[in-house]
């Protein structure tokens, strides 16, 4: 009897469902954890535990490229620190933010996303002035620990005065609120950053970059070869498919997923069960180009 002990042992309860059923699991994001993210998650536990005595709080800025990871590692952060819960008391209490950056630099719509994660009312027509208070005194009534703005490179999305005003904003929270701001985007969000010296002083910086090919890159495909329900084990990691697989992804961990994915699909329909190199060499058209647009072999 096959006991797939190729497959993590949470998943292994999925190689009894049907083909299709094994597909759509597979679609569900799993975590796969590697040391760059886990020492970023080691920092971000840092700042959450930080003293509340501290006069002024260290920032976090975490960049890469898109669909390299960030977005997944924050909401693994969440996940565990950020549910909100209702204390003896009937005190709300949200220890995490986690907030989206508006599409333009806009300090009310930076209020507007953050009011919405407080699920509070609030009125379009309000002046800023009373939206910025709103915000501040739910930090202080949930006792808010931690916010955290993804997608931070939308601010650059506007005209330089724009761009001041909601940089200003941002630091009136630092200083308001006297939580950890940990802000998430891609690498222009350095430019916003460094318009002012006393922006860029308040924010650590955190890269999450593209794999190099390497043991590391191998350890990786290990990794995410415990989490495809296939009733084979596909030898991911061996050289020549590790080599493969990088140059079709670029080291880009978003990218890497998405092609697996498609590769393990195949084998299941196909009936291969494993992810042979001539299902790799299958996808080798399969790019992103130089401005982030993917295109599909055809």
């Amino acid at each position: 009897m096959n006991t797939f002990e190729h497959i993590f042992p949470e998943f292994r309860h999925v190689m009894a469902l049907s083909d299709a059923e094994r597909i759509r699991f597979m679609e569900t994001p799993r975590w796969i954890g590697y040391p760059k993210a886990q020492s970023v998650l080691q920092t971000l536990e840092k700042l959450f535990n930080s003293s509340s005595e501290e006069k002024r709080k260290r920032n976090l800025l975490l960049i890469g490229d898109p669909a390299n990871g960030k977005t997944t590692l924050i909401k693994r952060f969440y996940e565990k620190h950020g549910q909100g819960y209702v204390e003896e008391n009937s005190t709300p209490i949200k220890p995490v933010i986690l907030a989206e950056s508006p599409p333009k630099a806009s300090e009310k719509e930076l209020y507007y996303h953050i009011l919405e994660r407080f699920f509070a009312p609030y009125r379009f027509g309000d002046p800023t002035a009373k939206l910025r208070r709103q915000v501040v005194h739910l930090f202080h009534a949930c006792k808010v620990r931690m916010l955290i703005i993804d997608e931070f490179h939308s601010l650059l999305e506007g005209t330089a005065r724009q761009q001041r005003e909601v940089m200003n904003c941002v630091k009136f929270l630092c200083n308001e609120l006297k939580v950890p701001i940990v802000a998430v985007g891609t690498r222009n969000v350095i430019h916003a950053l460094h318009t002012d010296p006393q922006h860029a002083s308040r924010f650590d910086t955190a890269t999450l970059p593209l794999w190099e090919a390497g043991k590391e890159f191998q350890s990786l495909l290990k990794g995410f070869e415990t989490v495809l329900p296939l009733k084979k084990p596909s030898g991911l990691s061996a050289p020549e498919s590790a080599s493969l697989l990088h140059t079709i992804s670029g080291g880009n961990i978003g990218d890497l997923h998405t092609v697996l994915v498609e590769c393990a699909e195949e084998a299941i329909l196909t009936g291969e069960e494993r992810i042979t190199l001539e299902i790799i060499k299958g996808k080798r058209k399969w790019q992103r180009l130089s401005n982030g647009i993917r295109e599909l072999p055809l």
